[in-house]
């Protein structure tokens, strides 16, 4: 068996829990909209075309912002097709993902949903075919309350008060060359500048979001960052992140420590926007939105390309990258977020990407049913119990070799305590793939007075870690009680099931 030591000190904080890093992402892409939040005609449909089968799963899993609309979608997206009565909306082909956009479901239909979700609105305007105009005119269209013909549209379109949307994010991934509109980062970063400006005078309340690179991996990374942040670091407050992961050729150690490079990807952002703040004086920090990230298994065929579309035409929301994610992927999505919230004084926002059907912890079919996928679990899980503080952790643990990342800790882990109700709420991986891993937590400044809860996410007996759940089968991954954890005083010990993601629960005081 493995071990670790965990020390937890009460005067040792990190940050306030950034309530926002437990958000989720819903692009016009595949059938994340259509068919998966919206689905006139279903049978659980409202009157309204929202799933509610869909809609109990977004509130279980505990979302607190949904980005919207794009993703790559919205740099070729006219937001005003999206609003005004439905049989007047155009069709439009998007070049993004190839396929035909109806705009049956748009701003305001996003909005509703949202606030029936529980959920706060992150838009994201077009800075790739469009630009200063389009983005200050949506924001009037959106925030003020009336007088000015954007507004009083707004109220004839059926709101009368405005949607106060405070997150957006200026463009979608403008270092890549996929992008329409793609840009160098001296062209992105005046173009940011004034945009922000331009939105700002409209409503000087609102939260803004710099493109950083698309990924660490980037030829432009860092670079990016640097040009962009040294045009707009009074303009906005956040710059963005994006980094997908997935097991290659079977190389489930390496997959396993993928949040090393995370945690890489966080502190060299980290770096590079303070680097700019002390050669500018800026007195602000610029913090980061992870705002997309998930496991993503790239392949030929993720989307539809332009020798497909000659084949069959232009298609309507067809199945696009809905990966079916089993036991190690659910285990790796629980040290992505657990390396989130480790950064909470500084990345207060992210976005699993994304929320249905499209790489997502959610599933639907068609006139059928909706269930969760194993990535589900972690998230909801720590969306529930994270709160009060971020905990400080020395983490003393046996580690595993693995070709890209040496070696790593076998078993990851953050922690949360809230003051106000006494809880305290450990998140843990064990990335060994053979041995179990027993855990002693020590305690400094607290009394563990009881476990409320402990549950862990493993590979049931008899199967493999590439269990996944599935329509016939829906709840054959998820949480089950673990046994035999033990809390009292200054310790608590438990031992973690080989390829495993555990949350306990305990009752602390001050001690």
């Amino acid at each position: 068996m493995s071990r670790a030591r965990i020390t937890i000190d009460r005067d040792f904080t990190v940050a306030e829990v950034p309530r926002r890093i437990f958000g989720s992402f819903v692009e016009h892409m595949g059938r994340c909209v259509y068919t998966g939040i919206y689905e006139p005609g279903h049978p659980r449909a409202d009157e309204r075309g929202f799933r509610r089968d869909v809609m109990d799963l977004v509130k279980e899993l505990g979302a607190t912002v949904v980005r919207y609309p794009g993703g790559n979608f919205v740099s070729g997206y006219n937001w005003e097709d999206g609003v005004g009565p439905v049989a007047d909306r155009p069709r439009r082909l998007d070049g993004a993902w190839h396929t035909l956009e109806t705009n049956a479901f748009g701003l305001h239909e996003f909005v509703d949903w949202s606030r029936e979700a529980g959920v706060e609105v992150m838009e994201a305007v077009n800075l790739g075919s469009r630009g200063v105009d389009a983005a200050r005119e949506l924001v009037e269209y959106a925030n003020i309350p009336s007088g000015t013909r954007l507004s009083d549209l707004r109220r004839k379109n059926g709101h009368e008060d405005p949607f106060n949307i405070k997150l957006w994010c200026l463009g979608n991934e403008m270092d890549g060359p996929w992008q329409i509109g793609h840009k160098t980062a001296e062209e992105y970063g005046r173009l940011a500048q004034e945009a922000a400006k331009a939105m700002r005078f409209v409503d000087p309340d609102i939260e803004l979001v710099a493109c950083g690179s698309s990924n660490s991996g980037m030829p432009t990374f860092g670079a990016w960052e640097q040009t962009v942040l040294t045009h707009t670091y009074e303009q906005v407050d956040y710059v963005s992140l994006h980094a997908y992961y997935q097991e290659h050729d079977g190389d489930a150690g390496s997959f396993l420590a993928s949040a090393v490079d995370m945690d890489y990807f966080i502190e060299s952002v980290i770096a590079t926007a303070d680097a700019v703040r002390a050669k500018g004086k800026h007195k602000k920090h610029i913090n980061l939105s992870f705002d997309e990230w998930n496991v993503w298994y790239t392949r030929p065929g993720d989307a539809d390309s332009p020798e497909e579309v000659g084949k069959h035409g232009w298609r309507e929301h067809p199945r696009v990258i809905e990966d079916k994610y089993n036991v190690t992927d659910a285990v790796v999505v629980g040290t992505f977020l657990n390396s989130l919230l480790r950064h909470g004084d500084r990345v207060k926002i992210a976005n699993q990407a994304q929320l249905v059907n499209v790489i997502a912890p959610i599933l639907s079919e068609e006139n059928g049913p909706a269930w969760k996928q194993t990535i589900f679990h972690p998230f909801a899980r720590m969306a529930e119990l994270a709160h009060g503080q971020v905990l400080r952790l020395a983490v003393d643990s046996d580690k595993y070799s693995n070709a890209k990342f040496g070696d790593t800790d076998l078993v990851d882990v953050s922690a949360t305590w809230n003051e106000e109700t006494g809880r305290m709420a450990l998140f843990l991986a064990n990335r060994g793939l053979e041995e179990a891993a027993g855990v002693e937590v020590v305690l400094r400044g607290f009394d563990a007075r009881q476990v409320i809860r402990a549950d862990v996410l493993r590979v049931p007996d008899g199967a493999d870690r590439f269990l996944i759940n599935t329509q016939e089968n829906p709840d054959a991954v998820g949480l089950t009680p673990l046994e035999g954890v033990k809390a009292a005083g200054g310790e608590v010990r438990a031992t973690l099931p080989a390829l495993s993601w555990t949350a306990i629960e305990l009752e602390v005081v001050r001690s």
